[in-house]
């Protein structure tokens, strides 16, 4: 068998046979591949749909089932909130950061009700109600939840705020699952020809057009022709250590990696045609656990006892600046109003306590008036009302005053610190894949997280931009496929 590589593509003179013929071919089956799958076939293209694993899934299905949306939905609206389309579109930039697409922040915030229009149309279902307060995913059935750092600084200076995660109804928590259900009922009923425990191996190349893909079924490798194109929708790499060695080594700081079969296979094949693949060394990462929202009213502290980020954002963006202290570990405190105990799994420990910040911080054996300068500062603030250094808000913002005091130790290897990537093939935002000229590879198109997407920066993520940007450009992926 001759040994075909995600490395170098296959010329189309060297291909001995065809196995298959379609329109449009589509690697990856989770929410990405499967909207992909849905808007080929009502553009009327014939799909083959081709998946690794033994059903659909991937990352998505081990989500909560949020999606990422504003500008004024129904839940929005029904619960008070007034949020607009140039108030969401200025957040998701601000969340990208450094690493912002313009061009999608700008495409998702102006198509991203009728995104949420077209998901109920396929049998997403949705409660309509909001749950109020900090939290990491409903426990019931409820839609709308704050999902990211609306409300915190610096991101509320610039964008109003307003809650936007739409969670799928669905009781208790990985409501990931039946969403990929829902979506995967439609693209099957649409006529989706789908193979699983199929493994793609190559990319196939005509010139500079992509003619279709080697594919690996029972052993045996099948020369799958795309007469229009070819969806990449495989996920991102968290699960290749070669390849988060070269690109992401930072993500070694933390032990606990979230997704499927995320091995990066997608970004290679795209790579071998010329594709290029930005951002490679951003990641997310979370220690949800701080959880519940007593916590935010703590303070957190690196190894020298300094604060580093303002305690009322989200979850995820106060664990990444996490791992970016020195020392392999940081601190929340807590005083006795706002102390509960972590759940056992996540790892977090106690590592001081003591009636004062002094004896907390000498438990700690941080030099003497480092924390206790540190705590002085911030409550003598608090009681004002104000945060000068970072700008926490009230109402979390209050002072620590009630003993006894305590250190709860976050360590980045022994912490549950969950991770994904982030980088990937550039992309339009009709999910054309570009070169590193800047210019589209003809046939070939890619969304979800083998691309740098919505989700951009691992500093601004915010729950539920994944599968917003899987979805929404899922489905640009398969129109554009379908157009050739």
């Amino acid at each position: 068998m001759t040994a075909y590589s995600q490395y170098q593509p296959l010329d189309l003179a060297d291909v001995p046979h065809w196995d298959f013929e379609t329109d449009v071919v589509i690697i990856g089956f989770g929410a990405t591949g499967a909207c992909a799958a849905i808007e080929a076939r009502e553009a009327g293209a014939q799909v083959m749909l081709f998946e690794r694993s033994s059903g659909s899934g991937g990352a998505s299905a081990l989500s909560g089932g949020e999606i990422y949306i504003g500008g004024g939905t129904d839940a929005q609206i029904a619960a008070g909130f007034t949020d607009t389309v140039e108030d969401f579109t200025a957040y998701l930039k601000l969340a990208g950061g450094p690493c912002v697409d313009d061009a999608k922040c700008e495409a998702y915030g102006q198509g991203a009700l009728a995104h949420y229009q077209w998901l109920k149309d396929q049998g997403v279902p949705y409660r309509g109600n909001f749950l109020p307060g900090k939290l990491i995913e409903p426990t019931d059935d409820s839609t709308l939840i704050w999902s990211g750092s609306e409300a915190a600084a610096p991101f509320y200076k610039n964008a109003k705020p307003a809650p936007r995660g739409h969670v799928i109804q669905h009781m208790g928590w990985g409501g990931g699952r039946p969403l990929v259900d829902v979506l995967e009922a439609r693209a099957r009923a649409l006529g989706t020809e789908i193979h699983v425990d199929a493994r793609a191996v190559a990319l196939i190349t005509h010139k500079s057009h992509i003619a279709g893909a080697v594919i690996r079924i029972d052993n045996q490798d099948r020369f799958v022709r795309a007469r229009k194109g070819v969806v990449l929708a495989t996920g991102g790499f968290v699960f290749n250590d070669a390849m988060r060695r070269k690109y992401c080594p930072e993500s070694f700081r933390v032990n606990s990696p979230i997704g499927d079969k995320d091995d990066g296979i997608g970004i290679e094949l795209g790579v071998s045609v010329g594709g290029d693949a930005i951002h490679m060394d951003q990641f997310f990462t979370t220690c949800p656990w701080t959880m519940p929202e007593t916590h935010a009213y703590g303070v957190f502290v690196n190894i020298q006892g300094q604060r580093f980020i303002n305690e009322d954002c989200y979850h995820g963006r106060v664990s990444r600046c996490a791992v970016d202290q020195p020392g392999g570990k940081v601190y929340l405190l807590l005083d006795l109003d706002n102390f509960q105990q972590p759940p056992d799994f996540a790892g977090i420990s106690i590592a001081a306590t003591g009636e004062t910040w002094e004896e907390v911080e000498a438990e700690l054996e941080m030099p003497a008036g480092t924390l206790a300068a540190t705590m002085a500062l911030y409550n003598a603030h608090a009681r004002e009302g104000r945060d000068p250094l970072f700008d926490k808000q009230l109402p979390i913002l209050k002072s620590l005053d009630k003993s006894p005091f305590v250190a709860l130790e976050l360590n980045f290897e022994t912490s549950y610190f969950s991770f994904f990537t982030l980088g990937g093939l550039k992309t339009t935002a009709q999910a054309h894949v570009l070169n590193r000229s800047g210019n589209a590879i003809a046939g070939l198109y890619a969304a979800g997280r083998c691309t740098s997407g919505l989700p951009a920066w691992g500093h601004g993520y915010s729950s539920g931009l994944s599968l917003a940007d899987c979805t929404f450009f899922g489905r640009q992926a398969g129109r554009s496929a379908a157009a050739g």
